[in-house]
């Protein structure tokens, strides 16, 4: 192989990021030793510049209707722009075409509109921007969306989360591509984390606690975070919240989208994911501290969250 073509689908009300935390990543994969190289390609209906979310132009260097050599990758952008874009039967019939020339297809943010307009994503997982995901959804039934993850893998298809995850799905491509080493170079040129896993939350729940103005959820939240090794069932935190376990658990359906037990969970796991890959603490002392009654424990949160046991999230993901 001369190189790695990775054709990448623009249109008016892009998002500039979507496509250059690709492109600009596999440049630098190229300048560090990417064998065989890679070569982006922005394509556009009529080869036309586009307009970015921003304002930015963009020329563009090819036309989606002429392009016709086979490809490494077809990759959709995303942006405000993404529903016009699905509602071009032009640019929608070309992908859908592209695509059968595509060793893999993916989509970036509510790109994955566009994949799902052409029938791409039909029974499969898939995920887009957190804020598009029930859009997605009731837009086409037919796809399983998942708005938590990062990214998803189903089969030769990939999607993405919002914006900044085309950082973290092109990284895995290159690591696919070139093996660990090269994308651990690559995201030190980007000075970017390496690597999120597919399956971490695209919104972390050290964050989204802070987004409620209900003064119960919050209050409780911040003692879950602050106090993540002490005793957190729900009758405690009842009791600390000074509200029936019944009615606890209610306001935490209704403003965190997840009962008390499940928050309390996901918080200790988060916390041991970034102590495991901040500090050389023994697994056994980081369930400890993180409130896990074992490793075993802490070993089975990992697999649910994300997939790998702590010692391989920690070979994967701590900073060398």
């Amino acid at each position: 192989m001369q190189e790695r073509v990775i054709l990448v689908v623009g249109y008016d009300g892009a998002e500039l990021l979507d496509i250059a935390c690709v492109t600009s990543s596999l440049d630098i994969a190229n300048r560090i030793g990417a064998n065989p190289p890679y070569r982006a390609v922005l394509a556009t209906p009529g080869e036309h510049s586009i307009t970015c979310d921003s304002g930015l132009q963009l020329h563009a260097q090819a036309a989606l209707e002429r392009f016709n050599a086979p490809m490494d990758t077809l990759l959709i952008s995303g942006g405000l722009g993404h529903t016009q874009a699905a509602a071009s039967q032009l640019l929608v019939g070309h992908v859908r075409r592209l695509a059968t020339l595509a060793r893999r297809v993916a989509s970036v943010c509510t790109g994955a509109t566009v994949l799902a307009e052409a029938g791409l994503l039909t029974n499969r997982r898939a995920t887009t921007h957190w804020m598009y995901a029930e859009q997605l959804a009731r837009s086409y039934p037919e796809v399983q969306v998942d708005p938590d993850p990062i990214y998803i893998r189903d089969g030769h298809i990939a999607t993405s989360g919002g914006v900044t995850s085309a950082l973290d799905l092109t990284l895995a491509f290159i690591e696919e591509d070139h093996g660990m080493a090269l994308a651990r170079g690559v995201a030190l040129g980007v000075v970017a984390y390496l690597q999120r896993p597919g399956a971490q939350a695209q919104m972390s729940m050290f964050l989204a606690r802070r987004s409620t103005d209900d003064l119960v959820v919050r209050r409780t939240t911040n003692h879950i975070v602050s106090h993540l090794g002490d005793d957190l069932s729900i009758s405690a935190l009842a009791a600390i919240a000074g509200v029936s376990e019944r009615h606890l658990s209610r306001l935490f359906l209704t403003y965190v989208h997840e009962a008390p037990a499940q928050y309390v969970r996901r918080a200790r796991t988060e916390a041991a994911a970034h102590l495991l890959t901040s500090t050389e603490l023994p697994v056994a002392a980081v369930a400890r501290r993180c409130g896990f009654g074992t490793t075993e424990t802490l070993r089975q949160a990992f697999l649910t969250h994300y997939s790998v046991p702590p010692s391989r999230y920690r070979l994967d993901h701590q900073s060398s």
